[in-house]
């Protein structure tokens, strides 16, 4: 939270004008530890699930070979035999390994979740135009199932990074869970979109990030006062490049590294006048 969600949200990032990047954020994060994992082992090898045909295999490699140009990544689903889910399961049936009763036959749909949002994509969900069935949402109630009553609550910001709910302090990570609950209880963060992916083709997901929705949302309302115009339209400028970057894989870059300082720089703003 603190050193890759905090940073994303003071840019004010979304992807294609929506999409809150939960699942590109994640990907930096997770190279940077493996690179720490493989250094403190002696490892000269880290290794990575995704397929050939979606962007993170872009992101968790370019955040590596960032971190450490000398690290060799192995991408199984490039390099092995199998095609499917369905050929891992029959392998293992044919050679005695256990699979649980859970990951058999096929799923009705992926599934990537984190702290800041879950992912779901495939199967049920290729056809754009058929409604998601409401058992895909799993951070939400429905809108249409919310109360019906306003939720009232006062986030609190400190040099652009939220640290408090209703006065009380919380850590970034039990702040943004916080905003989970309020906003999966109030129908907030849902998001069906189909996005145009790093690798050249378009994919329908439907998102959900009620926390981060809720976290944008006020952070955007405290710029518009904290903020003169120049700064404020700059930084509306600059977002859409900034979030291509990290939705494109290249959080450690230092074209991404120049933009967040610019963005940052906004942050003595708001300490003089939110602290």
């Amino acid at each position: 939270m603190r050193d890759f969600v905090f940073p994303m949200f003071r840019a004010n990032a979304v992807y294609e004008g929506v999409y809150l990047l939960g699942t590109s954020i994640a990907r930096p994060l997770i190279s940077k530890r493996l690179v720490e994992i493989a250094a403190e082992t002696g490892a000269d090898a880290i290794a990575h699930g995704a397929t050939g045909k979606g962007n993170d295999q872009v992101r968790f490699e370019l955040s590596a070979y960032a971190l450490n140009p000398d690290i060799k990544v192995i991408a199984p689903w490039r390099d092995w035999e199998f095609k499917s889910r369905t050929d891992l399961i029959n392998f293992a049936e044919a050679h005695q390994i256990p699979v649980p009763k859970d990951k058999q036959g096929e799923a009705p749909f992926s599934v990537d979740a984190n702290l800041l949002h879950s992912s779901s994509e495939g199967k049920v969900l290729e056809d754009p135009w058929v409604e998601p069935p409401e058992y895909v949402h799993q951070r939400s109630v429905s809108p249409m199932d919310a109360p019906d009553e306003p939720t009232e609550i006062t986030i609190s910001f400190k040099a652009g990074d939220a640290v408090a709910i209703n006065g009380e302090a919380l850590s970034p990570a039990t702040l943004l869970k916080a905003l989970n609950d309020l906003g999966r209880d109030n129908g907030i963060g849902r998001l069906d979109l189909v996005e145009n992916r790093f690798v050249g083709m378009k994919s329908r997901g439907v998102y959900e990030t009620p926390g981060g929705t809720i976290l944008l949302a006020a952070h955007r309302a405290m710029e518009s006062v904290t903020l003169d115009r120049g700064a404020a339209h700059l930084k509306d400028e600059l977002m859409p490049r900034y979030a291509e970057l990290i939705y494109n894989g290249f959080w450690f870059s230092p074209e991404r590294e120049m933009l967040q300082a610019a963005i940052d720089k906004s942050r003595k703003t708001w300490k003089a006048k939110c602290a």
